[in-house]
């Protein structure tokens, strides 16, 4: 295969973060994801500060369908060598879980069709050509410097009488 001419669009970047590696390679080996790395600010509820870390936007095809891939995602996550980050203070129900491996917490989000509208989501999309009887669906994550949770603020709970 002959590499593309020096400028040409490849539709997939990396940008070298050691708090995506992780994240990363596992989307890439084991999901076999196209992926692209970027920089960010993360507002972090659950620390209540704002981090330096990094998002990776990644696209992959599944034959077994969007909520069972979700299912089995979360398993090969788990089987990986990541936990569950404590008190992740994610959105289970929302299919985003927070996990930790190494200095990294890193919340995963797992969505079916393209919903993001980013040039990130538009490249791996692109990148990832399916197979026949493929579906496509998409993870976002977004990484962090592992961290102790910031206290949980009672103030607005109810008092029952």
């Amino acid at each position: 295969m002959t590499p593309p001419p020096a400028g040409a669009k490849t539709g997939v970047t990396q940008v070298a973060h050691p708090l995506c590696v992780a994240a990363d390679a596992f989307l890439r080996t084991d999901r076999q994801m196209k992926t692209v790395i970027e920089p960010d600010t993360v507002n972090d509820w659950r620390t209540r500060k704002r981090q330096t870390g990094c998002r990776i936007t990644a696209a992959g095809g599944t034959t077994r369908g969007v909520q069972p891939e979700a299912v089995y995602f979360y398993e090969r996550v788990r089987a990986s060598g990541w936990v569950r980050t404590p008190e992740p203070r994610d959105a289970p129900t929302e299919a985003s879980l927070r996990f930790r491996k190494d200095n990294a917490d890193c919340l995963f989000n797992f969505y079916g069709p393209a919903m993001l509208m980013t040039d990130a989501e538009e490249a791996v999309g692109d990148a990832r050509v399916l197979a026949p009887g493929e579906v496509r669906y998409h993870v976002y994550v977004m990484c962090m410097p592992a961290q102790p949770a910031a206290p949980r603020d009672t103030s607005d709970r109810l008092v029952e009488f």
